[in-house]
């Protein structure tokens, strides 16, 4: 089994502590490490590696759910801008990292103050010290729940 899917079911059995919410095609999770503040993660449902190898209909509502949530991630953490990822080279079970961005996050990483987040050392990025404790963690669920469900009830 996929570390995707060890997730997946700790979600269907209450045990996962960064998940917010469950829409049609996936769960959405807040990220275990928060170095950029909001950092969201949109978990398929279905154990595919590819986007093609999901159902036309499955696709664009996976597609839509995503693009639904990075719009609710934004307004719950302020981004200046979001950033899409859907690689797979660890990880192959199909899954979106959703980062919202903000000028000089990058501290000394950056160029001017801008770049991808890979540019963030590995080490740094997934440092102890970026784990919401449970007081934060709970209130990044609630702002991202709250937008979610308002953006929910506007389709």
């Amino acid at each position: 089994m996929c570390l995707i899917c060890d997730r997946i079911n700790l979600i269907k059995r209450g045990k996962n502590h960064y998940f917010v919410k469950e829409l049609e095609t996936g769960y959405v999770v807040i990220g275990d490490n928060q170095h950029f503040k909001g950092y969201t993660l949109f978990l398929a449902k279905e154990h595919k590696t590819e986007l093609w190898h999901l159902e036309k209909e499955t696709k664009m509502m996976f597609l839509e759910e995503m693009s639904l949530v990075a719009e609710a991630v934004s307004k719950a953490f302020g981004a200046e801008k979001m950033n899409y990822e859907l690689l797979g080279n660890g990880d192959t079970h199909l899954h979106w990292h959703l980062f919202p961005r903000r000028n000089g996050d990058l501290g000394e990483y950056g160029n001017k103050g801008k770049g991808p987040v890979w540019w963030l050392p590995v080490k740094e990025m997934y440092s102890d010290k970026n784990r919401p404790d449970e007081k934060e963690l709970a209130q990044m669920k609630e702002k991202l729940l709250r937008e979610l469900d308002c953006l929910l009830t506007q389709k």
